[in-house]
């Protein structure tokens, strides 16, 4: 694993902190399950990733590694289930509630796919969980064209031969019985280098001792302390006067917008699709606000920012967090505000990335990181995440899919609101902590509102 992802494993001691990724794809009808087990046989062979599990370093000295899954079964991944009859949306998305809720079996692969039948118009469903340190949400998407096709009809790739299944089972086998001791860690860890050089990463950890060792450190040590200080040394509370409590109960909610128009009004206003994303949820949750009678000026967001080059791994981004107006303004006034906030925080980060604060986590006890991670998701009131889908037709097993709403983790906030474009439009998934949001439905349908006010700033 990189040191963000290993990062992210650790951090789920804390139950609040879990980072599965859930989507919940509706379907025009059931698909073919023989035959989407079959592109699953496929997908696991291709993807070596899919088969393997975690192996925990000895006492943290290097970030933990994948190690074939020497008992892989393929049943333990995929399920099917109906709904009872007369069973609605609603009852879906409390599925899907429930399956991110539940934790991974940490002995197995991290990924879990049900297949969901029974929707009312003999629609159907596909909720997919993984683990976000096998993919980030755009790697996802590019995961997902292992099982999806273009066409209704395609044609199925060919089952994998006994050849390869057990070329792949000896490759797990060979993995499952490597010794892997600490010594051998520590020179892995030599070997391949954090992600800030070594040298720098001692200075930074003594100058988070001792801070005032700061004139006799190098300048590259100096920047990542600070930007590292700046990050953690923020330790304001979220801003909400109703989003106060928090607890591991959630309620999903849908909404969605078209992308041309949300893009159009995003252009005119000078700024781009995701300071329009950001704005419509300030938009709403200032909305709120004023309709359960608690206005607020200011609420701090968190923003994943993609970082993704040619060479990224299964996870590249990072998180923003920024103060974003939420008092009554006109919309393209907060949109200008907002796209300044974005701006400056992007800047502001760039000393202190994901892969920077994890490499100097990677030398703290598992307990404290964690708590420092619980205490940054206090001073956050919602987060948000924009994912960039497919423009055209997708199918799954023969079944077109009609949307695909993501279920982003909330990780100690109020709400996260994450975005996936497909077929020219949005969709926009609404992860609520029910202790904080206790009218979620009204946060939706505000939700949708300011998408409608946002689209009227476009001129005709």
């Amino acid at each position: 694993m990189t040191d963000a992802e290993g990062l992210m494993w650790r951090m789920e001691k804390d139950p609040y902190l879990s980072s599965n990724i859930v989507s919940v794809s509706i379907l025009d009808r059931a698909p073919d399950f023989d035959l989407l087990r079959q592109r699953l046989e496929r997908a696991v062979i291709t993807i070596p990733r899919l088969r393997q599990v975690v192996r925990s370093a000895p006492g943290n000295v290097s970030p933990p590694s994948w190690v074939g899954d020497s008992e892989f079964s393929l049943d333990r991944h995929l399920r099917r289930l109906a709904l009872p009859k007369g069973s609605t949306d609603r009852d879906l998305y409390d599925l899907a509630t429930l399956i991110a809720s539940e934790p991974f079996d940490r002995t197995r692969p991290l990924w879990l796919f049900t297949v969901v039948e029974g929707l009312k118009g003999h629609r159907a469903a596909l909720i997919q969980k993984m683990h976000h340190t096998i993919a980030d949400g755009e790697s996802g998407v590019a995961l997902s064209l292992q099982y999806l096709d273009f066409e209704r009809d395609a044609v199925p790739p060919p089952a994998p031969t006994p050849d390869e299944i057990d070329a792949a089972q000896e490759h797990s086998d060979q993995d499952t019985a490597a010794d892997h001791d600490a010594a051998q860690a520590m020179r892995d860890l030599i070997a391949s280098g954090l992600r800030i050089p070594l040298g720098i990463a001692r200075q930074v950890k003594d100058l988070l001792a001792d801070p005032t060792r700061i004139p006799a450190a190098t300048e590259a040590a100096t920047e990542t302390f600070r930007g590292i200080v700046n990050q953690l040394g923020d330790t304001d509370s979220a801003r909400s006067p109703l989003w106060t409590k928090r607890s591991t109960c959630r309620q999903f909610e849908t909404a969605s917008a078209p992308f041309a128009e949300t893009k159009s009004a995003a252009k005119h206003l000078g700024g781009t699709l995701n300071h329009a994303f950001l704005t419509i949820a300030s938009e709403a949750a200032s909305r709120y606000h004023l309709e359960f009678g608690a206005p607020v000026e200011m609420l701090r967001a968190s923003m994943a920012i993609s970082t993704r080059t040619e060479e990224s791994g299964a996870n590249a981004f990072s998180l923003v967090r920024m103060l974003v107006p939420t008092g009554e303004m006109p919309i393209d006034e907060r949109f200008r505000a907002i796209q300044e906030a974005t701006e400056s925080a992007v800047e502001a980060s760039r000393s202190a990335s994901l892969d920077q604060v994890a490499a100097i986590a990677s030398t703290m006890p598992t307990s404290v990181v964690c708590r420092l991670a619980r205490q940054q998701s206090q001073t956050v009131d919602f987060a948000t995440s924009n994912v960039r889908g497919a423009p055209v037709e997708l199918y799954l097993a023969g079944a077109q899919l009609l949307a695909n709403y993501p279920v982003g983790p909330l990780s100690g906030v109020a709400f996260n609101l994450t975005l996936l474009s497909y077929l020219g439009r949005l969709d926009l998934g609404l992860n609520t902590d029910a202790a904080a949001i206790e009218q979620p439905g009204a946060l939706a349908r505000l939700i949708s509102e300011s998408v409608n006010d946002f689209v009227a700033v476009a001129p005709d």
